[in-house]
């Protein structure tokens, strides 16, 4: 399940209401289809989420017989965790409690968890938080940046500290890529715990605006403003390759 491929492939035609295209997850090393911006929304918090390793766009047909009539539906993407795989159907807020769209996700939940399985319906998140993990996404090719000094930096005590010592805080190592590996927030990016801040409001700052920290000119206020009777089909292809295109 891990290699398949997306069910159907993405469509552009005039007058679309939706926006699709391909998402290069960390992740994966490879891109990922979603065919709307709030899909796209999902696939950067999964991207985030040090649990997720494993993301699939469109993994299957499920297909059943229900009130004698033959149903399908195409979940939006699969998540593999540490835990259990997690079903996700992507809709907006004011969308979900249509009575066609709400039977859909019914018997889908039904089945997923028949399997063990969890399944998710997931909506509009907080503003803010989807900005700062947005932001924090533009930092997530890891390989550019020297695995030691970021290991370095997360063992210091920064908070509240003005980003002009912060980046004198390792005399032994260049400069420049002590401010390179700073600036950015480069070094939260998949913790498996969040920063407060990527929860917090646009530009709030309690340690002032040259702070490591939530100020406007600390890396978190810059970040800031930024089966049962189911049957499941997949389309599988050989393992995925490294695409060195990155968007």
């Amino acid at each position: 399940m891990a290699s398949a491929a997306p069910w159907r492939l993405i469509r552009w035609h005039r007058g679309q209401k939706h926006y699709s295209g391909t998402y290069w997850s960390a992740t994966m090393r490879d891109h990922v289809l979603y065919e709307s911006r709030l899909e796209l929304a999902r696939l950067l918090f999964a991207d985030f989420e040090r649990s997720v390793h494993g993301i699939v766009a469109q993994p299957f047909l499920l297909q059943t017989v229900l009130e004698g009539k033959i149903r399908k539906h195409i979940p939006d993407c699969l998540l593999l965790t540490d835990q259990v795989p997690v079903i996700v159907d992507v809709k907006p807020l004011h969308r979900v409690s249509k009575p066609e769209v709400a039977f859909t996700f019914e018997w889908t939940r039904q089945a997923v968890e028949a399997r063990g399985w969890k399944y998710e319906v997931w909506s509009e998140p907080p503003t803010v938080e989807l900005e700062n993990v947005r932001f924090l996404a533009g930092y997530r090719r890891d390989w550019l940046f020297s695995a030691a000094l970021l290991e370095e930096l997360r063992g210091i005590d920064l908070d509240g500290v003005p980003l002009g010592r912060a980046v004198a805080s390792l005399p032994g190592q260049p400069g420049p890529q002590v401010r390179s590996a700073i600036h950015p927030p480069c070094c939260w990016w998949r913790q498996s715990a969040r920063p407060a801040w990527i929860h917090d409001s646009p530009g709030r700052s309690e340690m002032g605006p040259s702070r490591w920290g939530r100020g406007m000119g600390s890396v978190g206020g810059r970040a800031a403003r930024q089966w049962c009777g189911v049957a499941m089909a997949a389309r599988c292809v050989p393992g995925r390759t490294e695409s060195p295109f990155m968007l």
